[in-house]
């Protein structure tokens, strides 16, 4: 296929463009290859038989220039002034190269018809370097010219000397269209293909930055906008208060102090690396629940944690402690806000594939089945952001409860088996 001449690519060996690809050039070389052959054994021939003749050595010095003219084809490619866009035409120094070799090629046969033959890698050279219409009329008329060459060095008509020249002419012309074709359903196909994965790789950004706004706003509201909530009611209780027990209102301002502390902490980790901030203390997922514990704890609501590490010692990955703090964050910010409880629990069990965590309360209980799948409002996203998060991690969230007969959510998560 006749590329751009403009584009990055090596010079053609065979023709005044440079070649497209890799095959391209091989089969340029090839074309080289077999140029040189035919002029060196129409040389020789030549030389054997008709070396006393008068005309020997305009023949052989015509054979050298031609040569020497084939030889240069890659130096005119480099030198041509690149062409804007993909102009039909190559640049004026490669259409006078062409036009040389065609001249001393035609010159030659007309003295020596044994060159005749050279005209099958100028098929290629003109196939290449000229628009179509223009190169068959000028493969065409340098098959004549082998026609006429052949018959004038037979000595009666013979239609093979007709019939062989446009059968190889024609054979290399469709070959070269076969080729020109399959070269540019191949770059179409590249072309989808690279379309396809800019696409792909589009969406998968807009995916992620999706699940990324997702995750954010659940960590959001599972820390600061419920730490938030907490320091409101525990202000309001204070507000109430104060004037008929000034040291309990105290208290819950100094509570209300510390959710704003830890709130803090959060929202400095969230620049960091979005770790919850009980978690990044040290001490694990048991330390960081007996921490949420001891801070939910209060003005009306007991908390208590039991860790049942059922014989495993290998610490849980992070992005599971991670999740499974955020759940038990989520849950008892319900609890507090919606159950009217006065009891709740945390019980984690480490099994050898999977970790448990239960939240419990004694709180006025409801319908599951009324749940929300997806964040509704403002406040709507606790118990969806809990199942985002499970369905993250691959495990299973459970949810038992009736009007009048508290709660008990129950998240699995699957957890790779300790090593012996």
């Amino acid at each position: 296929m006749r590329p751009d001449p403009s584009g990055p690519s090596g010079p053609d060996s065979g023709t005044g463009l440079p070649a497209a690809d890799p095959d391209d050039r091989r089969l340029a070389l090839v074309m080289r290859v077999t140029f040189f052959v035919l002029i060196g054994t129409s040389m020789l021939r030549f030389v054997q038989r008709h070396t006393q003749e008068a005309r020997a050595p305009w023949v052989i010095a015509l054979a050298v220039v031609l040569a020497a003219l084939y030889l240069l084809g890659p130096a005119v490619a480099v030198k041509a002034p690149p062409a804007r866009g993909r102009a039909p035409w190559p640049p004026a120094p490669v259409l006078a190269w062409l036009g040389a070799v065609v001249t001393v090629w035609a010159v030659l046969v007309l003295l020596a018809p044994s060159f005749a033959w050279v005209a099958v890698p100028l098929f290629y050279s003109v196939l290449r370097t000229l628009p179509p219409v223009s190169a068959y009329v000028l493969v065409g008329f340098l098959t004549l010219f082998v026609i006429f060459a052949q018959l004038a060095l037979a000595p009666r008509f013979n239609l093979d000397l007709v019939i062989g020249p446009a059968a190889v002419s024609a054979l290399t012309t469709a070959v070269f269209l076969h080729m020109q074709r399959q070269a540019a359903r191949q770059h179409a196909l590249i072309d989808d293909l690279v379309r396809t994965r800019r696409e792909l790789a589009a969406t998968e950004r807009r995916a992620g930055t999706l699940a990324e706004r997702q995750r954010l706003s659940m960590e959001i509201h599972d820390t600061l906008a419920q730490g938030l909530s907490s320091q409101q009611m525990l202000l309001q209780a204070a507000d109430r208060t104060w004037d008929t027990d000034p040291a309990k209102a105290r208290g819950h301002v100094r509570a209300a102090t510390s959710i704003a502390e830890l709130n803090l902490a959060e929202a400095r980790r969230f620049v960091h690396d979005l770790a919850p901030a009980d978690l990044a203390h040290g001490g694990g997922l048991d330390a960081a629940l007996h921490a949420l514990a001891e801070r939910e704890s209060g003005a009306g609501l007991a908390v208590r944690v039991h860790i049942d590490a059922g014989g495993r010692t290998a610490p849980l990955p992070e992005r599971v402690q991670s999740a499974l703090l955020r759940i038990a964050q989520g849950a008892l910010a319900n609890v507090r806000e919606h159950s009217g409880a006065t009891a709740a629990a945390l019980t984690l069990t480490r099994l050898d594939d999977q970790v448990v965590l239960d939240v419990a309360d004694n709180g006025r209980g409801f319908d599951p089945a009324g749940l929300p799948d997806t964040p509704s409002g403002l406040r709507g996203h606790g118990v969806p952001a809990i199942r985002a998060r499970i369905r993250q991690l691959g495990g299973t969230l459970t949810i038992e409860s009736a009007p009048g007969e508290g709660a008990v959510l129950t998240a699995a998560v699957p957890v790779p088996a300790p090593g012996p």
